[in-house]
């Protein structure tokens, strides 16, 4: 990622990797009712789904339920192995508003998140903000779709603190300079349909907002999705 004069920075390539954690936020839990796990439940999100703000989430024509999570976002700073909660912490170069945008159909069906999470351009992020300006304890996440709030939550009540994520993630593989951890979404993710503006709102970070389209011949089948109960990772 590219600092900017204000602070902050704009992607800059694909990062090489994307990790994310599923259910990590307690108010999310309770709405799914899905079981909390011992340990972070961990899924890859494929780089190609990146994108930055302002650019279009295309809805593609294999699914007819697709569906907003916003999400802080981690960038990693430094090579992190088998990190201590110290080294965890120093190893994050910055945060960002992140969308982890979801195939809902599909999940279900594979009983799998990465497919569904990783089509073209599913992974909005938005302007990076150092880490040396950001406590992320008790950060307000939220996301409007069309100026309406759908989630609001905040990063204290992740059932899995950042650190605590990163140190999970390193046992198992090498996190390196520009790999990108998603860290949860809170209560309220929900669906998307074309003509959609989503915007995710962090504090201290700005906003990422998206615009929604479709993917020829596959508009009629997004408008005729109808509400569902929100059941998202």
């Amino acid at each position: 990622m590219t600092v900017r004069g204000d602070g902050g920075s704009d992607p800059a390539g694909k990062p090489g990797k994307i990790l994310a954690v599923g259910v990590n936020c307690a108010d999310h839990a309770a709405e799914t009712g899905w079981a909390v796990t011992a340990a972070p439940n961990i899924f890859l999100k494929a780089p190609s789904a990146v994108i930055g703000d302002r650019q279009a989430i295309v809805l593609p024509a294999e699914s007819v339920r697709v569906e907003h999570e916003a999400e802080l976002a981690v960038v990693i700073g430094r090579r992190l192995r088998r990190a201590s909660v110290r080294q965890a912490w120093e190893g994050i170069a910055g945060y960002c508003c992140a969308n982890d945008v979801t195939a809902r159909d599909i999940q279900h069906a594979d009983g799998l998140p990465d497919y569904a999470k990783s089509f073209d351009t599913f992974c909005p992020l938005g302007p990076m903000t150092p880490a040396s300006r950001v406590d992320p304890g008790d950060l307000r996440i939220e996301c409007l779709i069309n100026g309406e709030l759908r989630q609001s939550g905040r990063t204290s009540n992740m059932l899995t603190s950042i650190a605590d994520l990163l140190v999970h993630i390193t046992a198992a593989m090498t996190l390196n300079p520009g790999d990108v951890v998603l860290t949860g979404t809170p209560a309220g993710a929900g669906p998307l349909i074309a003509g959609d503006v989503v915007s995710v709102r962090i504090t201290g970070l700005g906003a990422l907002t998206n615009h929604v389209v479709t993917e020829r011949g596959s508009e009629s089948s997004m408008k005729s999705a109808g509400p569902a109960s929100c059941q998202s990772s």
